[in-house]
């Protein structure tokens, strides 16, 4: 679509959290509605509704993508929780995600797919598809991915360890995997995905070793989501782009090279700082700490709605589009609910 799109959402003071899990747990069945699109779709659409927002972005499930890589690798089900690689995947692996087209989708992975075609043939919403990004896939594939990336940073090569050639070869089945199942939601209709990096942070890659010249972060993560960027392009689809983790401001500033329509950062940074680092064209989305809102303790109302004032009246000083939201998706806390709706009510109303 148009950016004009986006930021004339911004400019009209839009605000809304990513909230579908508390519209689905509103359902008799969420169970039910995860394995049934239609149902799905319907949750997806009512959460838009309900928050005013045109944008109908799918629910955020960082699990999709890990299982149906690991069942077209034929690991069993009762493994795939726990299973991390311990060795290089051969090219008989990657082989078989490659040809990803012949595995079927588990049932929670087409009713997301399916969500996405209801939003788009029975609603005026816009459809957004979710996907967890590359990077992230493959550190939870790998039960270690720190030290060899560490090692990398340092100049390393994958002929020099063996864990280096495991994270970079299970870095290229994670980024076929997202590309074809995003490629399946472009096909469903999405005109947008939100894409969802949390592990692009400084925990993961050293802030210093990019800053005195190490290309890590460059090819292990903004590599394969320039991929996945130009597929979207390619495809006339917008990227909406979150990353939730702790980051160096060399980070953000990277990622922004990606162009994303939507910009969405964790509440540990500032984004009025942030919009010094970020092209206006790309609006910023966030950031109240969602996390917390279970608890009255950690998040009280006041400090949302105190929150909320801060991020509206910096970010109109900073003079950069920008939509009021959480800064992850908002999950159910079973006994909280009330505590939490009363902090996403807290938000829409701000001033």
């Amino acid at each position: 679509m148009d950016r004009g799109f986006y930021l004339e959402l911004a400019r009209k003071g839009l605000r809304f959290p990513i909230g579908v899990d508390l519209i689905l747990h509103e359902r008799p069945d969420p169970a039910a509605a995860l394995r049934e699109g239609e149902l799905l779709g319907r949750v997806v659409a009512d959460t838009a509704r309900r928050f005013r927002t045109p944008l109908a972005i799918s629910r955020l499930d960082l699990e999709l993508e890990r299982t149906w890589l690991l069942e077209s690798l034929g690991v069993a089900a009762q493994d795939i929780a726990k299973f991390h690689f311990d060795q290089c995947p051969d090219d008989q692996a990657l082989g078989q995600i490659r040809e990803g087209a012949h595995n079927p989708l588990n049932r929670h992975l087409q009713a997301q797919i399916e969500s996405i075609a209801y939003i788009a043939a029975c609603t005026d919403l816009v459809p957004v598809g979710t996907t967890l990004g590359p990077f992230s896939l493959m550190t939870k594939l790998v039960a270690d991915p720190i030290t060899p990336l560490a090692m990398a940073g340092a100049g390393m090569t994958a002929e020099e360890d063996e864990a280096i050639h495991t994270v970079e070869a299970v870095l290229e089945m994670s980024t076929r995997t997202i590309l074809y199942l995003a490629g399946l939601q472009i096909k469903a209709g999405a005109r947008g995905i939100f894409v969802a990096e949390p592990a692009a942070n400084q925990v993961f890659i050293s802030p210093r070793q990019i800053e005195k010249g190490s290309d890590v972060f460059d090819r292990f993560v903004m590599s394969p989501n320039r991929r996945l960027r130009e597929l979207l392009r390619q495809s006339n689809v917008d990227l909406i782009l979150h990353c939730c983790g702790e980051m160096a401001d060399i980070m953000v500033k990277k990622l922004a090279e990606l162009a994303p329509a939507v910009f969405s950062l964790g509440s540990s940074r500032r984004l009025w700082e942030d919009a010094t680092l970020v092209p206006r064209q790309a609006v910023l989305y966030g950031n109240l700490p969602s996390k917390q809102f279970f608890s009255d303790d950690l998040m009280p109302s006041g400090e949302v709605a105190r929150l909320s004032h801060e991020l509206l009246t910096k970010m109109r000083e900073a003079q950069h589009p920008f939509i009021l939201g959480s800064e992850c998706d908002v999950l159910i806390v079973p006994g909280q609910e009330r505590s939490i709706y009363d902090k996403v009510a807290v938000m829409m109303a701000a001033a």
